[in-house]
């Protein structure tokens, strides 16, 4: 109360009525205050002022001071690398920590290979770009590829040059990649509500991966099951923002392409890739439950005799990212960016 701009007149009376602090204050309306406090009209006025003013600071910051000034707010600049310079450069320094990214695209277009890698990045210490923590992937089809990522494991070095080789095999890689399998939607929300809150509050994971997330709902809800899909789908989403928020852990879904009218999303800019019709699943109900949407697209047959790069990454849509892309190749070590097919 004494750091407060207010006449001693005025301090005596809140003391006598035992408020102490600013934020008290401000939980009484005006003649809330009167009778409390015994003050004039104006006194009030000028108290609840001093009080607010004493809170808010002495300026106001928009949202261009928050961005310069990411020493101040590093959480909020803070991102989870993939491992490889052109696809950080892609996403202006890799996945946000709060919010949910999708990756979409069809078969064999390198979807789950980006998935491992990210449950490896993350492991590293935060000056390489990681999280210094675990991942829990929760596989909705297929088992879990097991054998894919020792490979990455083993050859992981390879792909981080910018960490020294020793240093990389100091880390435990296997023993902190949590997998579960969920092959329903209830097993999907019961593993994201009860099991994965856990290992996120106890500091063991700070990545979260769905593979794939249009699974379960294909298989459960047909073409005339819309709203309760929706429904089912907006309490996953919701679910999984509030995890992301709540232990600034990224949240990762990989999703299925289709090229059905009822699956298809209508609104500007989530359309698919190319030329084809295909655009990802679960229609326009998941779409607004996203961040991010990115988009790994591969050249097949007739296609790749035209030339250009067999496998690309679209950014679709983002609140900070323009619609980019860049040219990515699948290695034994991991998936690397083409240099010079990022934007610039």
């Amino acid at each position: 109360m004494d750091q407060l701009d207010l006449n001693p007149r005025i301090i005596t009376a809140v003391r006598r009525a035992k408020l102490k602090s600013a934020k008290e204050l401000l939980r009484f309306s005006g003649p809330d205050l009167q009778r409390v406090t015994g003050l004039s009209g104006p006194d009030v006025r000028h108290l609840l002022r001093a009080a607010s003013l004493s809170l808010r600071g002495s300026s106001v910051l928009t949202a261009l001071h928050l961005h310069q000034q990411k020493d101040r707010f590093p959480a909020q600049h803070q991102r989870l690398s993939l491992g490889c310079p052109v696809l950080d450069g892609l996403l202006r320094g890799g996945l946000p920590l709060d919010g949910i990214t999708e990756l979409a695209g069809p078969g064999s277009a390198g979807k789950t290979q980006l998935a491992l890698q990210l449950c490896l990045a993350v492991q590293f210490p935060r000056q390489h770009g990681g999280l210094q923590a675990g991942a829990v992937y929760i596989c909705t089809e297929g088992a879990f590829p097991t054998r894919r990522l020792q490979q990455l494991i083993g050859q992981h070095w390879r792909l981080r040059a910018d960490v020294a080789r020793d240093e990389v095999g100091k880390i435990r890689f296997s023993s902190q990649i949590f997998v579960e399998h969920a092959a329903d939607v209830d097993a999907l929300l019961e593993c994201v509500t009860r099991k994965v809150p856990v290992l996120l509050s106890r500091g063991m994971a700070r990545l979260v991966v769905i593979d794939s997330v249009a699974a379960p709902f294909r298989c459960e809800f047909d073409a005339q099951a819309s709203v309760p899909r929706a429904r089912r789908l907006q309490a996953l989403g919701a679910a999984l923002r509030r995890l992301s928020h709540a232990f600034q852990s990224p949240v990762l879904c990989i999703n299925q392409v289709t090229d059905t009218v009822e699956e298809q999303d209508t609104a500007p800019g989530l359309q698919g890739f190319g030329d084809t019709r295909a655009s990802p699943a679960l229609g326009t109900a998941w779409a607004n439950q996203l961040l991010l949407r990115l988009m790994a697209d591969r050249r097949r047959g007739e296609e790749a005799v035209l030339g250009g790069p067999a496998r690309t990454l679209r950014v679709l849509f983002s609140p900070h990212l323009p619609p980019s892309s860049c040219a990515y190749t699948i290695h034994s070590e991991g998936v690397r960016g083409t240099p010079g097919t990022e934007p610039h």
